[in-house]
């Protein structure tokens, strides 16, 4: 079996794969924190992998993106140490055997990478991913492969964070779509103008994407946050939760392959 290791943000994301049956297993989520240690680490995935059942020594190898600098050798340790294997380690020089490119390997972020192999390598043409996570990414991707742009905003966590920290009277409230535009109360007025706004920001995103380079693309949809969007659901051609470890997974077994 294969294991994804996402280090974003907000999360980590350890993803089990099982080529044999073509499909993805198991997913462990643990908040990123920079007081993470190994022994955390080690103790979560020990928990999680007797609940499942599982033997560490199945995992066969192990693919590790992360854009939070200081997880990088935490998580090798403790992949060292948990599985006895040292993962492949996603960075700009990964990308030379893949069917995408870009002419900034350096300043894209290995998770959007991710992201752009595996929705590439899914419809194989121009497409657009929209990664709902701490921040919100659009990342477009021509016919060939090429990666033409990347806009980044912040996202709906941040975005209410940002309200929530900011200012001296205004509820940190929780990630629900409401069911009306019009606010009743504070709760709901903040809930309403993030959601709604967002809807309206996602949108407006993709028509002068579209507007600019007169392309028809696939758009599809990720992230942790990306299934509380209801109102969006028609602007997605796919929404796809484990899109970015199937990223990871793909582009390790392209480097690693003799």
């Amino acid at each position: 079996m294969f294991l994804s290791v996402d280090a974003g943000n907000s999360n980590i994301v350890f993803g089990i794969y099982e080529e044999s049956s073509n499909a993805w297993l198991h997913e462990l989520r643990i908040e990123t924190s920079k007081k993470l240690s190994i022994l955390q680490l080690e103790k979560s995935l020990g928990v999680f992998f007797l609940e499942k059942g599982l033997d560490p020594e199945s995992i066969r190898e192990i693919g590790l993106s992360t854009v939070v600098p200081d997880l990088k050798p935490v998580l090798m340790r403790c992949c060292s140490n948990f599985f006895g294997r040292q993962p492949y380690i996603l960075d700009g020089g990964s990308y030379g055997k893949l069917r995408v490119s870009t002419a900034n390997p350096e300043e894209i972020g290995t998770d959007l990478m991710a992201n752009i192999t595996a929705a590439y390598d899914i419809f194989g043409q121009a497409c657009i991913i929209v990664d709902f996570g701490t921040a919100l990414t659009f990342s477009i991707v021509d016919d060939r492969g090429q990666v033409i742009g990347i806009n980044i905003v912040p996202g709906l966590r941040t975005a209410v964070n940002a309200l929530f920290t900011g200012t001296a009277r205004l509820p940190k409230v929780s990630l629900e779509m409401p069911e009306s535009v019009l606010g009743k109360d504070t709760v709901h007025a903040i809930q309403a103008g993030i959601f709604y706004g967002y809807t309206g920001l996602v949108k407006g995103m993709l028509s002068s994407i579209t507007a600019e380079t007169q392309m028809n693309f696939k758009v599809i949809a990720t992230g942790g946050l990306s299934a509380v969007m209801q109102h969006l659901e028609g602007a997605f051609d796919l929404v796809d939760m484990q899109l970015t470890l199937k990223g990871i997974y793909q582009i390790t077994r392209m480097n690693r392959s003799k």
